[in-house]
């Protein structure tokens, strides 16, 4: 497959990072904040690519849902707290950094595209040298739209100067695989992420699936390089 793709376009947390424990954190600090219980890693972690909100769901649903006015000052609190620990317990995925340099080194372009807003993204990036390869990143509010709209991946596959047609996204939410399908990108579901067991991932219709980041470079018949 690798003469057929151009481009790797990869999600950010659940697929690249591991940013549970530190988005976890962030919910724990506004559940102390407002005197609930704390929630436990296995509880919060299959929902960490869901974004703030998504989190503050798993405590504060009812009041958000009765009044909705109270969303953006738990937001507030978590986005302080998390841009102010953003990279404490966050870890690279075991395999990203040689997937990544092997990627680099078959001349296959990269890029981020994420629904985390920008500026938390590119305060995040720079922890990890592994990333310095990645030519474009691509945030939640980068443009108008986010995924599962498909406009964040053709940004990004254009500004790569690449052909979506000629581009993999990979990613570990159903919204990554719509996204991706809706741009006419093949789409590969990073099944080692943040998946709950209420989800359906095998009715998302990923055209691959991998277990592993190491998985990818079979797809794309890469040697891995020698660590």
């Amino acid at each position: 497959m690798t003469n057929a793709v151009n481009a790797v376009l990869f999600d950010l947390d659940g697929t690249l990072l591991d940013t549970a424990p530190d988005l976890g954190a962030a919910l724990n600090h506004v559940c102390r904040l407002h005197q609930r219980p704390q929630v436990s890693a296995e509880h919060f972690t299959p929902f960490a690519s869901h974004g703030s909100r998504g989190l503050l769901n798993l405590v504060f649903n009812q009041d958000i849902a009765g009044d909705e006015t109270k969303l953006p000052q738990l937001r507030e609190q978590f986005l302080n707290y998390y841009n102010d620990n953003i990279a404490v317990h966050t870890r690279l995925f075991d395999g990203i950094e040689n997937l990544l340099n092997a990627l680099d080194s078959a001349g296959i372009k990269t890029a981020i595209v994420t629904n985390k807003p920008e500026g938390l993204t590119q305060r995040l990036l720079p922890y990890f040298d592994a990333f310095d390869h990645i030519e474009v990143v691509v945030g939640g509010d980068t443009l108008d739209v986010a995924k599962p709209h498909p406009e964040p991946l053709l940004h990004a596959a254009n500004a790569l100067q690449v052909d979506a047609s000629r581009c993999l996204y990979v990613g570990d939410a159903e919204r990554d695989i719509a996204a991706g399908k809706n741009a006419g990108m093949a789409t590969v579901l990073a099944a080692y992420g943040y998946i709950s067991d209420s989800d359906q991932p095998q009715r998302w219709g990923a055209d691959y699936v991998i277990q592993t980041p190491a998985e990818l470079l079979d797809i794309l018949s890469i040697t891995a390089l020698a660590t």
